[in-house]
């Protein structure tokens, strides 16, 4: 008979640990730079673990760093995201959302729970193991939004040296189309570039019983829309992943009032650098249709979190350690979607990953991510946290074989 993993069934011992942690994180979210009462509670949990040093405030005042090691390299980050998204939870569990119109819509507090398990997990091995390397547990806020200067969480943490000495980084993310014992992986760029643009048509606007004596910009609106969703099925190539989506169309103040102006607000996303250029400069030119129409228009482009690009070779530890954790897990091998991860800012810097992890409940309910409906099935809890514990174990442990072989030690 095969033997079960030692970490695993340490983290499964802590099962109701770990649900309590995430539960308690779920019934209080909160929105991107604003963790505070999220922050606590980790570094509540962090600063009980044995062997820890906690940080607070590295690039942002929510961000929780804890290290565990001798400080010195080999050096691994495990990270996860904190916040939460502006959505009323439709659940009605006892463990819900207590802050109307904020939910863990996302899975971010099972990423956090997830890592709390991680790190207790290492410690214990650290105390009884000592090893010459470091991990760093990094707990990161402001993934789903962007401040006044067009940041997230990321680049925040990364300008701060949050990943400084860092060698390679891993995340994970709930995957609620996989069960429970699956995992999502992908070489290469596995998620989008987000980008966001906003124009404004402009015409002259007047009496709506005399649309002759002026030009108007709803009109002009009808074939820019048009240029803009012909811009991926005739200007991108179909084997290249783009979407461009119109969000938000705001004009007029009265039904005999013709406007003087349209605004228009989207989402771009993109796989290659190459197309995220070509999406900027087709949009734009859309917008300029209005010149060609009797109108004027402004533009603006706002470029956002960076693809999320899987390292290969990290890829591969990471998979060693999931069959080391559980032979008997699936794998599916593809991309993650179109969907944006500012983890990618992270992987743009230094060799890192993420995998998703199955969590899906299995009720016949369609609970996506984003979604009022948003659960988990909690088994995921410990698998997630003995896999990225394996996944740091094997990395400081190979890193030092290869260092020995290479000073002939």
């Amino acid at each position: 008979m095969e033997t079960k993993d030692e970490l695993l069934t340490q983290a499964e011992k802590m099962s109701d640990k770990l649900s309590e942690w995430r539960r308690t994180l779920h019934q209080y979210p909160e929105l991107s730079f604003q963790e505070y009462r999220t922050a606590d509670f980790i570094a509540g949990v962090l600063e009980t673990i044995d062997g820890l040093v906690v940080e607070r405030g590295v690039g942002l005042e929510t961000s929780v760093i804890a290290t565990l090691g001798t400080g010195r390299a080999p050096v691994i980050a495990l990270r996860a995201d904190i916040d939460a998204l502006p959505i009323d939870e439709a659940n009605t569990c006892d463990y819900r959302s207590k802050t109307l119109g904020v939910m863990h819509a996302c899975g971010h507090d099972a990423h956090a729970a997830i890592l709390l398990g991680a790190a207790s997990l290492l410690a214990e091995r650290f105390r009884s193991q000592r090893w010459n390397g470091t991990v760093k547990f990094v707990f990161q806020p402001a993934e789903e939004m962007i401040d006044d200067k067009a940041m997230s969480g990321s680049p925040y943490l990364l300008e701060a040296g949050a990943y400084e000495g860092v060698e390679q980084a891993i995340a994970l993310h709930m995957c609620p189309w996989l069960p429970v014992g699956a995992v999502q992986l992908h070489d290469g760029i596995s998620m989008a570039n987000v980008d966001v643009f906003r124009g404004t048509i402009k015409g002259t606007g007047g009496h709506g019983a005399y649309p002759e004596l002026g030009s108007d910009p709803t009109w002009m609106l009808g074939l820019i829309l048009q240029a803009l969703h012909g811009i991926v099925p005739r200007k991108i190539s179909a084997l290249e992943p783009a979407v461009v989506s119109i969000g938000q169309i705001h004009a007029g103040t009265a039904s005999n009032i013709i406007p003087d102006a349209v605004q228009v607000e989207g989402t771009v996303r993109s796989y290659s650098a190459t197309t995220r250029e070509l999406l900027e400069t087709e949009i734009h030119d859309a917008f300029a249709l209005a010149k060609q129409l009797g109108g004027d228009y402004s533009f603006h482009y706002q470029r956002g979190e960076p693809a999320l690009v899987n390292d290969r070779y990290v890829n591969g530890q990471i998979t060693t350690a999931i069959q080391k954790t559980a032979p008997a897990i699936k794998f599916t091998h593809r991309p993650f979607g179109m969907g944006g991860e500012d983890f990618g800012y992270v992987t743009q810097r230094l060799p890192g990953a993420m995998f998703f992890l199955g969590c899906a409940l299995g009720d016949g309910l369609d609970r996506d991510l984003h979604t009022p409906q948003f659960d988990i099935d909690e088994r995921c809890l410990p698998l997630g946290a003995a896999i990225l514990a394996n996944v740091a174990i094997d990395f400081i442990a190979s890193s030092y074989e290869e260092g020995e072989e290479q000073h002939g030690t």
